[in-house]
């Protein structure tokens, strides 16, 4: 079992732009999760796996990572409409937030459905 260090030494590096798409399109290529990791390997001649990552899969999980904070976003705009509810006492303004209410609830419904088009797209993968 290899010893675990702190990094603690810092290497400057600095790339023209066509370097750094050339970089970044390599480190994309493989299993390396960070471009720090890939980037020791190369120096180092440690060895890489390439392509072994499932491109499609990373895909699918940018897009769930994206709606799962679309998703978040709704439900604190709920509940935020759900405690104005119980702080009012004058009608019109509970009317106002139900309606309120009345749009977040057709969003979040328009999300779940989008999500679960998207599952059904992908479930293939799986």
């Amino acid at each position: 079992m290899e010893k675990k260090t702190n990094k603690i030494k810092w290497l400057h590096l600095r790339l023209s732009d066509a370097e750094y798409q050339r970089l970044h399109k390599n480190f994309s290529a493989t299993t390396s999760r960070k471009i720090s990791e890939y980037s020791r390997s190369v120096l180092l001649s440690k060895p890489l796996i390439g392509s072994y990552r499932n491109k499609s899969m990373d895909e699918f999980m940018v897009e769930m990572i994206r709606l799962r904070t679309e998703l978040n976003n709704i439900g604190n705009n709920f509940n935020q409409l759900v405690k104005k509810i119980h702080t009012y006492k004058d009608e019109q303004a509970i009317y106002r937030l139900l309606a309120g209410y009345e749009l977040e609830r057709r969003q979040l419904l328009k999300h779940i459905e989008t999500i679960s088009l998207f599952i059904e797209k992908n479930s293939n993968l799986w």
